[in-house]
């Protein structure tokens, strides 16, 4: 008896351990019944190895021009621009940096990111979850340092220097998602209702028909 005892809990725990969902690569993925109505995977059909070639792993990078409300502008390197990082769960982007621009408040909802500065100086910093109670860690970057933002986590990084900079951010997730925070509250498609807004920020009606109102620049 005690052997059956013994051979059921290590069936339970292998059951257990192969009872996982893998990390999605899309916002959502709902399930259909008839197979011939699928239209998306989680991730991309392969192409056939025989006809692979190097130019599916190759990516020039031409610096990006940051002229705009934010002063960024984010290139990124994402399986849908590189289709050689298909199922290898990496990504980058380079991120050019007008004098005091700013990569705006967002997170990455399926992905971690390191970056290091090329050139110029940067205040990053991260905000950690209500159970954490909120608290942001902070740092001033200079040429070569690097950083890490923790999965989903809200983070930014705004210029503090006098001329141009330049940051390479590394993704652990070959499509990691971008959610601009400003973007998605008040420029959503359709707009979140006044009642909901004005109640999350205590605020009157008339300053959240202001944001919505206002041109809501993505530097993705």
């Amino acid at each position: 008896m005690k052997v059956l005892y013994f051979l059921v809990s290590i069936l339970a725990l292998t059951s257990v351990s192969f009872a996982y969902d893998p990390s999605p690569l899309q916002d959502f993925c709902v399930a259909i019944k008839d197979p011939k109505d699928g239209v998306f995977i989680n991730g991309k059909f392969c192409k056939d190895p025989a006809l692979v070639k190097a130019e599916d792993f190759f990516k020039h990078i031409e610096p990006a021009n940051p002229v705009n409300a934010l002063g960024s502008q984010v290139t990124p390197i994402f399986v849908d621009q590189l289709f050689g990082l298909n199922t290898l769960g990496i990504s980058l982007a380079r991120i050019d940096f007008a004098p005091k621009g700013l990569n705006p408040p967002h997170i990455h909802p399926r992905g971690t990111e390191i970056l290091t500065v090329l050139e110029g100086t940067l205040y990053v910093g991260f905000v950690t979850s209500n159970q954490d109670k909120n608290r942001l860690f902070t740092k001033i970057l200079n040429k070569g340092d690097v950083f890490v933002f923790p999965i989903g986590l809200i983070h930014f990084q705004l210029n503090v220097g006098y001329g141009n900079a330049v940051a390479i951010a590394g993704l652990s997730s070959q499509n990691p998602g971008v959610i601009t925070i400003a973007n998605a509250l008040f420029k959503s498609d359709p707009l979140i209702s006044d009642e909901v807004l004005t109640k999350a920020f205590q605020v009157d009606k008339s300053i959240v028909d202001y944001l919505q109102g206002q041109t809501w620049y993505d530097n993705n």
